[in-house]
């Protein structure tokens, strides 16, 4: 059985047979989430698979590939594909690429899809239908799921679903990702699709009148649908305002309080301003309620420590497990509460659509610059880590914004900075108000070592878009989300993601880097910390760093870290703890026997502005396939790290005299 489709525009009409049944009848076992930018997909996406997800990257490219196994749904071997955000199919940008190539079945290793969920935003859905004309002509069996309906309707808005599905001849339902209702309407169509065949179809106008009433409507077999010619965006608007008319869309009315809302978030004074305060107001939490839960998770972890050191008895087995390896990643460890807590806050913003937002707020400064306001978005994911922030930058078609942008994202602080940053703060910025209970010094000094890279970002991306990457400036175009409410399963998921990564790193490279740094601080057998190979090394090297205010601890610290930034942690948490001087220390009282107030601050200088990580250097040669940018970036990123650490610890010395 197929559907005849008569494709057709203001001059021409064309008319093609496209099939409406699985490549392979009843084999449905692969399903592809299409959907807009801010539809509401990836809160689907989480929603139908919850934890039964990996992320990786496609072959070849860098564009995020999130995989999972459907949850409610009766053939569990069936598999979702989130695809990137699109606005069409032509292939634009690498986002739209990749689209392409899945749905195609072009992608190496990712198979062909068998049928499609359809997500558009019910709130905009005249120009979300645009999506639905070249999707539709791929054939395959789809779903359209119109998202947000319970908000579109509490805002008087208005859709027949079962005309809409006339008009599209495909299933429609209405959905909330969010709220999770209607979703039983995606388990009904992927059984009829995988377990029926031709009578699926002759029974599909039966089944739209007995669904009509729940919100959802399926396509009778026999409808002549019209779609514009593919590949003209004209036609595409076109069509897309002919059948909302048709099915007596109406888009539902803004409510008064967000036009409020926005009147004073994006105001041009107070806008800038509310954006700042809501960044000191989260640190200030973070270093309020974090600092507590940390000092408590790190009483645990050095109390199990405690615990079982004297059941491995006196030796070097004792030493290498618990001053060794256990006191290396519990040093990171232990700020796992307040990163957990950062990305909360983090979340919040996000889902409640306050970021975007802020995005349009910084578009002002970014054209000052020279950069495309697209800019911001990977900019405010590298607060997360740079590696995807990286991968973001596809969506900006032009070539010198985007390398332009690669090579400042790695200045924006990411939480592989903040176990070092909360480390030294502790240690040695004392919590004393500065606003009274609104603000405290140790927050007051986070703020300003995240706007310290900041500044640094822009004042590259300046250097850079006025010498070697000057291009013409480009509009930017933002949707702007509406205001929700964050769920508590969507913030859930985002937490467990987080600290999964956090603790996978800590199992991995901090922990073998904490194993090599123990024994060759106990090689050559019998000889001190100092006089041990690791310390053989970092004396040799301590000449060029003594001026920043470093010992020969902190020059190690450097060296490691090349491989990720919060490896610094853990080796100065496994150095101090196989110094006899300091042994008996907590890591924050041993760094205060070590080192200067200038010396501390010029360490979280240095990592404010050095590159330290070695993944997204080997990101950077893949985005822009060369080793010549990142190498330049490391130089460039190192001696800039330096030049401020050593200026920082002259102008404390300075001023302590």
């Amino acid at each position: 059985m197929v559907l005849l489709i008569e494709m057709s525009s203001c001059c021409n009409t064309e008319t093609v047979e496209l099939p409406n049944e699985p490549r392979v009848a009843g084999k449905i076992r692969t399903v592809a989430l299409v959907g807009p930018p801010n539809s509401g997909k990836s809160t689907l996406f989480n929603r139908l698979t919850g934890l039964r997800q990996k992320v990786a990257n496609y072959p070849g490219v860098t564009v995020e590939q999130r995989v999972g196994r459907l949850n409610g749904i009766g053939r569990s071997e069936l598999t979702l594909i989130d695809l990137p955000g699109i606005y069409g199919l032509d292939r634009y940008s690498e986002d739209a690429r990749v689209a392409v190539e899945v749905l195609h079945g072009e992608m190496p290793g990712t198979p062909a899809p068998d049928a499609i969920l359809l997500v558009l935003d019910s709130l905009q859905l005249r120009r979300q239908l645009m999506l639905a004309a070249p999707v539709l002509a791929l054939g395959l069996p789809t779903l359209v799921l119109l998202n947000m309906s319970d908000v579109m309707e509490s805002r008087g808005g208005h859709v027949d679903t079962l005309a809409l599905a006339l008009e599209l001849g495909v299933p429609v339902a209405k959905i909330s990702a969010t709220r999770g209702t209607g979703l039983d309407a995606i388990s009904h169509f992927l059984d009829r699709k995988a377990l029926a065949g031709q009578a699926e179809i002759a029974g599909a106008s039966t089944q739209a009148q007995q669904n009509g009433s729940n919100g959802s409507a399926g396509a009778a077999a026999t409808t002549r649908i019209e779609l514009p010619v593919i590949g003209n965006p004209r036609s595409y608007r076109q069509w897309a305002t002919g059948i909302s008319t048709r099915t007596k869309y109406k888009a539902p009315l803004s409510s008064e309080w967000s036009k409020r809302i926005d009147g004073v978030l994006l105001h041009r004074v107070w806008g800038p301003l509310i954006f700042l305060a809501v960044v000191f107001a989260v640190f200030q939490v973070v270093f309020t309620i974090g600092n507590p839960l940390s000092d408590g998770f790190g009483a645990i972890l050095y109390a199990a420590g405690d615990k079982v050191a004297p059941l491995l008895g006196h030796g070097w087995l004792e030493s290498l497990a618990i001053d060794g390896v256990w006191r290396g990643v519990a040093s990171v460890l232990v700020f796992l509460p307040q990163i957990l807590l950062l990305f909360l806050f983090i979340g919040v913003l996000e889902d409640s659509g306050y970021l975007a937002r802020a995005a349009l707020i910084a578009d002002r400064m970014m054209r000052s610059i020279g950069l495309n306001g697209k800019a911001f978005i990977p900019l405010l994911s590298a607060y997360a880590c740079a590696v995807p922030a990286i991968m973001a930058t596809r969506t900006i078609e032009n070539k010198r914004d985007r390398f332009a942008t690669i090579l400042v994202t790695p200045f924006m602080t990411c939480s592989a900075r903040l176990p070092i940053y909360l480390l030294m703060i502790a240690a040695f910025i004392p919590n004393k108000p500065l606003l009274g209970s609104l603000l405290g010094m140790q927050a007051a000094v986070m703020v300003s070592l995240y706007l310290l890279g900041f500044v640094a970002a822009l004042a590259t991306a300046r250097l850079l878009k006025s010498s070697i990457l000057k291009a013409s400036s480009a509009p930017f175009i933002l949707e702007l989300p509406q205001y929700r409410l964050p769920t508590f399963r969507s913030l859930s998921l985002r937490l467990v993601d987080r600290g999964k990564i956090f603790l996978r790193q800590a199992g991995t490279v901090i922990l073998s880097v904490t194993v090599v740094l123990w024994v060759l601080s106990h090689l050559p057998a019998g000889t001190t910390l100092g006089e041990s190979l690791i310390g053989r090394v970092g004396h040799w090297i301590e000449p060029a760093i003594r001026p920043l205010g470093f010992n020969w601890k902190i020059g190690i610290g450097l060296l490691t870290s090349v491989m990720a930034r919060e490896v610094i942690v853990g080796t100065l948490g496994t150095l101090y703890g196989a110094d006899p001087s300091t042994q008996s220390l907590g890591l924050q009282a041993a760094l205060r026997h070590d080192l200067t107030l200038g010396g501390a601050m010029a360490l979280v200088v240095f990592f404010a502005f050095a590159l330290q990580c070695t993944s997204t250097l080997a990101i950077v040669r893949r985005e822009m396939n060369s080793w010549k940018w990142p190498l330049l970036q490391f130089v460039y990123m190192s001696v800039l790290a330096y030049v401020a650490a050593l200026a920082t610890n002259q102008i404390i010395l300075a001023f302590i005299k």
